[in-house]
């Protein structure tokens, strides 16, 4: 069973996800602030939902902290409209956001989508630590072990990030539309202003 962290302050909400993701089958932990989210963090959780204002330590700042140390799954949940807090949030390794007040059933569907190609990245390194690595110039890429270098120099990716690194250098010299990047990467079909295929930085 999936183990998921859902930090808000939102005690009304956070009951109500719980819940709603017990239901889906999915281990609910929740902590309502980023200090006592980083507390209750530890390699048995699969994914976190992270909101980003919260009290004590905001969700960007969290994320920050959550980095230096880990590399799981994380899905912020920001307000309508705060583009900028999307936008970082994505730039420091965010995997996916989702805007408040979001569609349970698109909640669910995206945490599956993110948990298949995780699960899919730790299938392939336990099981064919040997896969080929795909070299681009100085650009090397080892899907098995999900691990990127460039020019020698180890290269901090989320899983998202070598995702769509890998996507690209496979398709080297040819035109990969946003629609076919959106559905591989994220799984999920681009949507109209929708904006978060553009967001990782490499």
């Amino acid at each position: 069973m999936n183990k998921i962290l859902l930090v808000d302050d939102d005690r009304e909400l956070t009951s109500l996800l719980k819940e709603l993701l017990e239901m889906e089958g999915f281990n609910v932990l929740v902590a309502h602030d980023g200090e006592q989210a980083l507390e209750l963090l530890d390699d048995s959780i699969d994914l976190l939902l992270l909101d980003v204002m919260m009290p004590k330590k905001n969700g960007i700042d969290t994320l920050k902290a959550l980095r230096q140390t880990h590399q799981t799954p994380v899905i912020m949940l920001t307000a309508r409209g705060s583009e900028l807090d999307r936008v970082l949030g994505l730039e420091l390794g965010a995997d996916d956001y989702l805007p408040k007040p979001f569609n349970d059933r698109e909640l669910v569907a995206r945490i599956r989508a993110i948990l298949r190609r995780s699960h899919w990245s730790e299938q392939q390194q336990s099981s064919d630590n040997g896969s080929p690595t795909l070299e681009v110039d100085a650009l090397s890429l080892n899907p098995g072990r999900q691990e990127a270098s460039f020019d020698g120099q180890t290269l901090e990716l989320t899983g998202t990030e070598f995702t769509l690194l890998y996507l690209l250098a496979q398709h080297l010299g040819q035109v990969v539309s946003r629609e076919h990047l959106s559905q591989e990467v994220l799984g999920k079909r681009l949507t109209p202003f929708d904006r978060a295929i553009d967001m990782p930085y490499f």
